[in-house]
């Protein structure tokens, strides 16, 4: 059952000795998982609570919560952000509450993210080059999962086959993401701390500014393109190539050249998990929902392929038509000195001239004159062209581009139904 932000104001008291909470309202959260609340106390000061709901979102938040305190302050003091500080925690059977100071900043949509000036792309961009250049001990000291590139490949491809056992994805989208998987080359990028769970969400904002990063509750070593799904996702492509330039200047590593398209990957394979998820759960309305997104954007996907097609069908006979015109051009070219010799003044010749030649056909009009001599009419004709090998005539017409495979740039483009983002959040 759900709680009431003056509910978890009450649990809060518990947390933190002295707390006196005036004010309580809903923050913004991973629904599905947590609770939770903004309070003001008698003193001005702000807090935020999240209660999960269930024991796996208790030990996400347990797992948080040992993250941050692996964040000494020197670590902090580097990064462009704010952290998240614990005030307090308590435990309730197998749930434990917890409460957080607050930090300045606002949540904004997806919507209002990607219509953004390229000031606040610029902090994005260096927010997230911030987290990917963290030290690899703070994870392995804290026992983190890590990931190199195969064996994060090979997590994903397990993750499909659990996907696909539940009858609900569509074969289409099962064959797009499988030939994605199985081409080696897309995966090959250097891994780094990755913060798991980054939407927009967990971004705090003020103006143009970046003020704070939250939900650290995903914290691992592996695929930089797992930070970049939700942008991909927003399918604002100025937005998303504008937040990916100032990343490339802010990280100390050159980002591999295939990272939009893994996170165009996982962006839509996010639908799947979030089948998964709601099948588990037992969460009817939840499973619906995923089917429903998941058939959009197979339809969405076939659509893009068709039109895809056309276009590549329509590219191909203009250039079939551009190759025959320079053909019949080359041959006109060809056929001009035959013609420029036919139209050449015959000239008359005399018997006695002893002139042979192979272009020059003799028609005799003798003409008998009194005390003249005969004398032949001459007329010439130009010499016959051999005959066009058709073998060696119009170059042949290459074939139309065939169909672009599905882990092409193309093929990777996100076409998103609306509910997406709300699905990555959960």
């Amino acid at each position: 059952m759900r709680r009431t932000p003056f509910e978890l104001a009450a649990v809060a008291t518990a947390a933190v000795p002295g707390l006196t909470p005036m004010a309580a309202a809903s923050a913004p959260d991973d629904a599905a998982d947590f609770d939770s609340a903004l309070l003001l106390d008698s003193e001005g000061k702000r807090w935020r609570v999240r209660s999960p709901r269930h024991p796996e979102a208790s030990a996400r938040l347990e797992t948080e919560f040992m993250i941050l305190r692996a964040f000494a302050p020197a670590i902090r003091a580097e990064l462009p952000f704010l952290m998240p500080t614990v005030a307090g925690t308590v435990r309730q059977g197998a749930l434990s509450t917890f409460v957080y100071a607050h930090l300045a900043g606002a949540t904004r949509s997806i919507e209002e993210l990607s219509s953004c000036s390229d000031a606040l792309a610029k902090e994005i961009g260096a927010a997230l080059a911030a987290v990917h250049d963290l030290p690899q001990s703070l994870v392995n000291n804290a026992d983190l999962p890590s990931y190199t590139a195969n064996e994060f490949r090979q997590r994903k491809l397990n993750e499909l086959d659990q996907a696909a056992t539940t009858g609900k994805i569509p074969p289409a989208l099962l064959r797009r993401w499988e030939h994605a998987l199985e081409d080696v080359a897309l995966w090959r990028f250097n891994p780094c701390v990755v913060h798991g769970d980054l939407h927009e969400d967990n971004l705090l904002i003020d103006g143009d500014s970046v003020t704070a990063v939250t939900g650290w509750t995903d914290l691992r070593i592996g695929d930089p393109a797992d930070d970049f799904a939700w942008l991909v996702a927003s399918n604002e492509q100025r937005f998303v190539e504008s937040v990916l330039r100032h990343y490339t200047e802010a990280r100390r590593d050159t980002p591999d050249g295939h990272l939009l398209r893994r996170s165009a990957l996982l962006a839509e394979f996010a639908l799947a998990q979030y089948l998964v998820k709601a099948l588990a759960a037992g969460h009817s309305d939840m499973t619906e929902e995923a089917e429903a997104m998941l058939k959009s954007l197979a339809d969405d996907i076939e659509e893009q392929n068709a039109l895809a097609a056309e276009e590549a069908e329509a590219a191909a006979a203009e250039l079939a038509a551009s190759e025959l015109a320079a053909s019949e051009l080359a041959a006109s070219e060809l056929a001009a000195p035959e013609l420029a010799a036919s139209e050449l003044a015959a000239p008359e010749l005399t018997a006695s001239d002893g002139l042979a030649a192979p272009a020059v056909v003799i028609a005799s009009e003798a003409k008998a004159s009194e005390g003249g001599s005969a004398k032949p009419t001459v007329s010439v004709t130009a010499i016959p062209e051999p005959a066009e090998d058709p073998a060696n005539g119009t170059a042949s017409t290459p074939d139309a581009p065939s169909e672009a495979d599905d882990t092409s740039t193309t093929a990777l483009q996100i076409v998103e139904p609306a509910p997406l983002q709300d699905a990555k959040k959960h």
